[in-house]
């Protein structure tokens, strides 16, 4: 059985797109995902299982959508590319200040990506590197204040859902228990 890591984009963020973790498990084993376990209140999941991760994924969103009202983006992705980011994160001072490392997980190559756009809005002390479908930012100043970080989907031009180091190596933890 192979071990998957769920990213759901859009999940108890603001008051919207509600989704208790409970019943994002139920969701996972039902679609055929074994002992699914969660991290956090935003979305995020480990499972083993024999699935197709691109029909998985509609899967789960479909289902979500069926039974909570609203339709998040989902990545499925195998635990071995999410333990393969982590380890090629740049920067790795943010290894000691996690919560200001980021790992964008794009849903497929971006071809024509406005690196130079992101280069004209990011901070004084901001850096930032894509490797294939992988977009890490070390933003020491925090994500929230972070103009480059508004635009990172945009300027990629493909869809992606973003995750702190701190969440990145919870998930890899989890994994690697498997």
């Amino acid at each position: 059985m192979n071990t998957w890591v769920v990213l759901l984009r859009g999940v108890n963020v603001g008051g919207t797109g509600r989704l208790p973790m409970a019943d994002l498990r139920a969701h996972i084993a039902a679609l055929g995902g074994h002992a699914p376990e969660t991290y956090v209140q935003s979305g995020n999941a480990v499972f083993s299982g024999a699935v197709d991760p691109d029909a998985f994924s509609r899967s789960l969103s479909d289902r979500i959508a069926q039974h909570h009202g609203h339709t998040p983006r989902v990545l499925v992705l195998p635990a071995e590319t999410l333990i393969r980011a982590l380890a090629a994160f740049p920067f790795a001072e943010a290894r000691d200040r996690p919560k200001t490392g980021h790992v964008w997980f794009c849903a497929e190559d971006p071809v024509s990506p406005d690196l130079e756009g992101l280069a004209a809005v990011a901070g004084p002390r901001e850096r930032f590197a894509l490797e294939g479908r992988w977009f890490f930012l070390d933003a020491p100043g925090g994500i929230g204040r972070s103009k480059l970080a508004a635009k990172v989907e945009r300027s990629l031009g493909v869809a992606a859902t973003a995750r702190n180091l701190n969440t990145v190596m919870a998930l890899e933890r989890m994994a690697a228990a498997r």
